[in-house]
């Protein structure tokens, strides 16, 4: 029984219902027929037929006949009709277009086998999903592969586990995680820097509770709208409360704490809060998608006239903040109004205008995502290419007229009238979780001196070194940086070796010498060693990329 098959960034899948298991053993043999397919040139017939004979021709697969129950009126077709595209026998549901016969396909690799629920319903029928991806030329497939064998090196879920960063415990539940000490640290230094930008573009920091009655979700929408991703409702005698999705609703109720000047705007308020979102166990992805997510969440509130500038803000603090990490040149999306959205068409038609004026007038390049915006506003995203070339969408601007609308959010204006905000929803890193596991794979876990969770590792040759390297460690603990003994029976090369699995950005190594000369030996991770080194040269060094948040250590050799 076949279910459906669409074509996902850099490949495909199909789900099937199967009389028997698949195995990854299997794909050759899959392979070898699809090859067959291909050299015999089969041609593709389009149809648009009637949606009673699409049942009729689908009668034996129940989940094809669920999708055309399901269709309105097909794009493109008119009327009431089904697209089918047929070959050799085969026909399937499909809007186009095909290549003109099988012959024209290029080169392609089937890559692996998977469980997934039909509709991403844990409580419907289990499918066997085939994971596949096709390339134009042999070429192109094979940097592809490479590509992809260089992200599973990378593998946060891998890497995170043996760094000793964090854990999915069973206990716990899915998609819930526990950070380690050395996670903490990562979680510490990135939520810290987080909160200094923010501070220094004039944003006000505002914390809040994890839950709230239900009649603040009514007035958002997000109980109409937004419902199957809330957790079900906790009970007392005051009524039923939800642990909260999102921030927004608590940030319009400390607008709306007591009256507003339009001297008050733009109000910007920052939290760093943890939101808890009931994601389907088969869209649960190590800390890519997970349910409980710590957010760097902030809503503007300004008048009108300042709306363009307040974005176009944001999108300058974007830039900056990725600077940082080394990501440039971004890709921009322009994404309008959903399928399921609050608010009139000329409240869309408003906010819509807004971003794309914003966009114009920052003379960035965009694409529009037609219909992908959220419920409550269209919105700007930018993507992010990492280090191995895939593209992450990381900040997130929303424009919205709604919420203010429906929580009759006010200002007293210059002409002593009372006026309506608008409000912009925004995120830069997304969830720091998510951030986090994207920065795990684009440095492959080694991270730079600011964020390493051990930024020096100080190793004595032998005991009789340990009171040394201790006083090597609180001299590089005093002035700041993170610093870790290895005060262990190992060998020197076993726990120079750790070092580097640890993936620490400096490794002192400390003996006779070095004690008699307040020395030190520096390796890096690369493995380039300096050897007498005074102790502060190498301190004013670490300080410096520390402070400084460099993306790379400098040159041993020239300490």
């Amino acid at each position: 029984k076949y279910a459906i098959g669409p074509p996902i960034e850099d490949g495909f899948y199909y789900d099937f219902e199967l009389p028997e298991q698949l195995t990854p053993d299997d794909l050759p043999r899959i392979e070898a027929r699809m090859r067959e397919i291909v050299q015999a040139e089969q041609p593709f017939k389009h149809e648009d037929v009637p949606r009673e004979e699409a049942l009729q021709r689908f009668a034996d697969q129940p989940y094809k006949r669920e999708i055309i129950e399901g269709v309105e009126e097909a794009e493109g077709a008119g009327g009431d009709t089904v697209s089918i595209y047929r070959n050799d026998g085969w026909q399937d549901l499909c809007l186009g277009p095909h290549v003109e016969n099988t012959g024209k396909l290029g080169a392609f690799k089937l890559l692996s086998v998977a469980g997934a629920y039909w509709r991403g319903d844990e409580k419907r029928q289990q499918l066997q999903r085939i994971y596949g991806t096709a390339w134009p030329t042999e070429e192109e497939l094979q940097d592809y592969l490479h590509r992809r064998e260089e992200a599973e090196k990378r593998d946060h879920r891998k890497l995170g586990p043996a760094l000793d960063l964090f854990s999915f415990p069973d206990e716990l539940g899915a998609g819930l995680a526990v950070w380690h000490p050395k996670g903490g640290r990562l979680v510490r230094q990135l939520g810290d820097f987080v909160r200094e930008i923010h501070v220094a573009r004039g944003y006000e920091l505002v914390t809040t509770p994890h839950v709230a009655r239900s009649g603040l979700w009514e007035t958002s929408g997000h109980l109409e709208k937004y419902a199957g991703n809330m957790y079900p409702p906790m009970h007392d005698e005051a009524g039923d409360y939800y642990v909260k999705p999102m921030n927004c609703p608590f940030h319009v109720l400390i607008y709306k704490s007591r009256t507003r000047s339009y001297r008050d705007l733009p109000l910007r308020m920052s939290e760093l809060a943890t939101v808890y979102r009931h994601e389907k166990a088969g869209t649960l992805h190590g800390l890519l998608r997970i349910r409980g997510l710590s957010m760097d969440d902030a809503h503007i509130f300004c008048t009108p006239d300042q709306l363009i500038d307040e974005v176009l803000g944001v999108f300058d603090m974007t830039l900056e903040v990725f600077r940082v990490f080394g990501f440039e040149e971004p890709r921009i999306e322009l994404s309008t109004k959903p399928g399921e959205a609050i608010g009139d068409e000329a409240m869309w038609a408003r906010a819509t205008e807004a971003l794309r004026g914003a966009l114009d007038k920052s003379g960035m390049a965009y694409d529009v995502a037609e219909g992908e915006g959220a419920f409550y506003g269209p919105k700007v995203d930018f993507h992010f290419r990492d280090a191995i070339g895939r593209s992450w969408q990381l900040t997130t601007v929303q424009c919205d007229f709604a919420l203010p609308e429906r929580f009759d959010l006010e200002f007293m204006g210059e002409d002593n009238q009372r006026h309506r905000p608008v409000m912009i929803h925004r995120a830069i890193l997304g969830s720091l979780e998510r951030f986090i596991a994207i920065l795990i794979e684009h440095h492959a876990g080694a991270f730079p001196v600011w964020l390493a969770p051990v930024q020096v590792k100080v190793i004595p040759i032998a005991t009789r070194h340990d009171g040394y390297a201790e006083k090597v460690a609180a001299r590089l603990h005093e002035a700041g940086l993170r610093v870790e003994v290895d005060e262990s029976r190992e060998t020197l090369g076993k726990k120079i070796r750790a070092a580097q699995l640890e993936k620490v950005p400096y490794v002192l190594v400390v003996g006779d010498k070095e004690e008699q000369g307040a020395t030190v030996a520096v390796r890096d991770r690369a493995g380039v060693e300096a050897r007498g080194v005074p102790l502060e040269a190498f301190l004013a060094r670490a300080i410096v990329e520390d402070k400084e948040r460099a993306l790379e250590t400098g040159d041993v050799g020239a300490l």
